[in-house]
């Protein structure tokens, strides 16, 4: 079922790949900064040190990888229509910091 809006895949989506496989956030072990840009955008930390992972709003101090993206593009991405390596080749997602743990996000978000 596709994801409708950025806070649904932070409030609902996200925390459910957590608890549906809590070993996920144990093997990644690092903080992500998501800042997502447009309309419905804002900024989410996923916290893959604490027990079972954790989603929080706003800005997280040891984020080890930073995600940006716009909402719409975010959206297509969570969604699978968009490609996320293409989305990052043609600037549409900007990766900062570890490059190993952008590509380990598709465990969370897929």
């Amino acid at each position: 079922m596709p994801v409708a809006s950025v806070s649904e895949v932070f409030d609902v989506h996200i925390p459910a790949k957590l608890q549906a496989k809590p070993d996920v956030a144990a093997k990644i072990n690092a903080i992500y900064q998501f800042v997502i840009t447009g309309p419905a955008g804002g900024s989410w930390a996923v916290d893959c040190t604490a027990p079972g992972g954790k989603v929080v709003a706003g800005s997280a101090p040891g984020a080890k990888c930073t995600v940006t993206a716009t909402d719409a593009d975010f959206l297509s991405i969570v969604n699978g229509k968009m490609n996320p390596q293409m989305a990052f080749m043609s600037g549409k997602l900007k990766i900062q910091g570890d490059m190993g743990l952008a590509l380990k996000l598709q465990q969370i978000l897929g």
